[in-house]
Formats: structure tokens, sequence, C-alpha cells
């Protein structure tokens, strides 16, 4: 008498037949791990760069916004007009 279990030891036989050639690699296999790698590379160089420029420009930005801001006086506060009233023009 055969166990039920022993038909499923045959499918899994087959199973790991299959895995064991998918783990494999061959020479394509080796060709488009190195495609992939080589425009992985080149796009994350091109987001770098990308992040340094725009960090750039919004540096040169806030900079010239800075620069060209016209200076506003500062306004007088009540304690310094309560101050120079009580002393006079002066002091």
């Amino acid at each position: 008498m055969t166990h039920p279990t022993d038909r499923h030891t045959d499918d899994f036989d087959d199973l790991d037949t299959l895995l064991a050639q998918a783990r494999t690699l061959g020479p394509a296999d080796l060709g488009a791990a190195d495609r992939f790698l080589t425009r992985r590379r080149a796009a994350r160089s091109r987001n770098r760069a990308g992040w340094l420029t725009g960090a750039l420009a919004s540096a040169a930005l806030v900079a010239g916004l800075i620069v060209l801001r016209p200076a506003t006086p500062l306004p007088s506060s009540a304690a310094y007009d309560a101050y120079q009233s009580a002393w006079g023009a002066d002091w």
C-alpha cells in the first residue's frame, strides 16, 4: 500500500529540479544583468546631478533675493519714542 503523500513527493522532486534549473545563470542572464546594472548606474548618476543642480539653483535664488531686497528701516519702538520724548532731542 502506498502512502497518500508519496504522490506529492514526486511533485516536489520535479519542483526541486525546476528551481535548480532556474538558479543556474547562463550567458543570457549575465548579459541582461550587466545591461540592467549599466542603465541603473547611469540613471542614478543623472539623478544625483539633477538634485545638485536644483539645490544650487535654489541657493542662488535665495541669495539673489536677499541681496536685491531693499533694506527697510526698522520701526521705532514705543519705548524708544517715550524715552526720546522724555529727554528731548538733545540727549
